[in-house]
């Protein structure tokens, strides 16, 4: 799938005409700012067929990182299990958040540490049991990488069938946010204190590990600064590894994503990474409060919808956005009768 990936530029002339037509409805003195320009973007990068409304799916990419032993993280690995049991029930915040956007999830184990088999709500894609301890070597193999990008590129290519026209980034997996300070530093040529964050809130003393750990990551790995493929197999992780495939489908069949949080930041850099063209067909649902994410975006070309100091990802802010880029779609229908 890799081999045959095409992604042809957004026709740009269709966003000007929204922002005409934005233009056109509006007095003098009204400015639609950030709405009208979220809008135009979309509708651009769906080629107009977008304004028929949305119908959002998020892909929620489940994955296990071989350093979480290292104790980089507030929470063990058994976590990632009981909050993968949760969407199943219905009530994790991702569940409730994308209730509240309209969109439907699917949950994918990627590269779990744990058998999912008896959880119907699974799509069982497993590539690895876990990554491999990124400070002894590679945490995954190039093949086991491609696996696990084409698993995320076949799972969207499904939804995008089936109507999707909006997906949607959500991710789980217990010490992720450092593959993604490792991923940033690598991909951006940055020491690790400048990349290493908090995620789930840990203390001094962990900060410490985990700042090691990806330092210790670097050292032993020597990413290649820019390139997508060489990053995701030394230090990423298979969740990150499904986003990326996720974003580059989409992008190729003119279906946007909305980028949610600073781990599916780090995968939407790696997807990037092995195809600058995708970028393109992003959106970015919230400035993540952790240390690497405004670098990230940067390099992405992308600006937050929202600004709220939120530190969880899960598909939270990006079901946040999408409720704003409803609001605003329905808004310009209405108004220039579209």
């Amino acid at each position: 799938m890799l081999d045959g990936l095409y992604i042809e530029k957004p026709n740009r002339n269709i966003r000007e005409a929204v922002i005409k037509n934005w233009a056109s409805v509006m007095l003098p003195d009204e400015d639609m700012g950030t709405l009208a320009d979220l809008t135009a973007d979309y509708l651009m990068m769906t080629d107009g067929r977008g304004i028929r409304g949305l119908k959002p799916v998020m892909l929620l990419m489940c994955g296990d990182h071989g350093i979480c032993k290292y104790g980089v993280s507030a929470f063990p690995q058994e976590v990632t299990l009981q909050m993968i049991n949760g969407y199943g029930r219905g009530t994790a915040g991702a569940n409730v958040m994308a209730r509240h956007g309209g969109a439907d999830i699917i949950v994918v184990d990627v590269g779990t540490n744990f058998d999912l088999s008896a959880f119907p709500h699974v799509r069982q894609c497993k590539v690895a049991w876990g990554t491999d301890d990124f400070t002894q070597g590679p945490a995954m193999t190039k093949e086991q990488a491609v696996a696990a990008l084409e698993t995320g590129m076949r799972i969207a290519d499904e939804a995008i069938d089936r109507g999707c026209n909006l997906l949607e980034t959500g991710e789980m997996g217990i010490a992720n946010t450092t593959s993604t300070a490792a991923i940033a530093a690598g991909f951006l040529d940055l020491p690790a204190e400048l990349t290493t964050g908090r995620g789930s809130g840990i203390n001094d003393e962990r900060m410490k590990i985990k700042t090691e750990v990806v330092r210790k990551g670097l050292e032993v790995n020597k990413p290649i600064p820019g390139n997508g493929m060489d990053v995701l197999c030394k230090v990423g992780g298979y969740d990150h590894a499904g986003l990326a495939g996720m974003m580059l489908a989409g992008a190729a069949r003119h279906v946007p994503t909305m980028v949610d949080g600073v781990n599916a930041t780090a995968a939407a850099l790696i997807a990037y990474g092995i195809d600058p063209g995708c970028a393109e067909y992003m959106l970015c649902s919230h400035l993540s409060s952790d240390i690497s994410a405004k670098k990230m975006l940067e390099v992405l070309k992308l600006k937050p919808i929202v600004h709220a100091g939120m530190r969880l990802g899960e598909g939270t802010g990006a079901s946040l956005a999408i409720s704003i880029l409803r609001s605003a779609l329905d808004t310009y229908r209405k108004l220039t009768g579209e």
